[in-house]
């Protein structure tokens, strides 16, 4: 009477074990498509950002160019204000000595932050390699 039944026997066995198989199959395939998805998303929204960040560094390359002229102008400026009062030469010389000092200043000052830096390698991060290594020896040893 049980193998009539249209609920039980060999058909109802094997019919219950593939769905199961096919949901876990068919879970891996739309696991793996929204892996793949979510890395060609990934992969367009860096390229974008990507364009942004050209953009953006040319930006910055154009203002600080125009910064330098902007500058260069100001020097201008200045060496044709003080040949009002002085002959354009010496206006000119007071102004590029004065522009001497400051460069002079300034490398002086990169030179002393230079040599601070030096030597350019992580010294504590070394010691502390070195304390874990000898750390690691002796518990070996024991």
């Amino acid at each position: 009477m049980s193998s009539t039944h249209p609920h039980h026997g060999p058909a109802q066995q094997a019919s219950g074990t593939e769905p199961v198989g096919e949901l876990v199959q068919r879970a891996s395939q739309q696991l793996t498509e929204l892996v793949r998805a979510e890395l060609r998303l990934a992969q367009s929204e860096m390229k974008e950002k990507g364009r942004r960040y050209g953009k953006g560094g040319g930006l910055f390359g154009g203002a600080g160019l125009v910064g330098f002229l902007m500058l260069e102008a100001l020097v201008a400026t200045a060496i044709a204000a003080l040949a009002v009062a002085l002959p354009v030469w010496a206006a000119a010389l007071i102004v590029t000595a004065v522009l001497g000092v400051i460069a002079a200043v300034l490398a002086l000052s990169g030179k002393k932050q230079v040599s601070g830096a030096a030597p350019p390698a992580p010294g504590q991060t070394i010691e502390n390699v070195k304390t874990d290594v000898a750390t690691i020896k002796e518990s070996a040893q024991r």
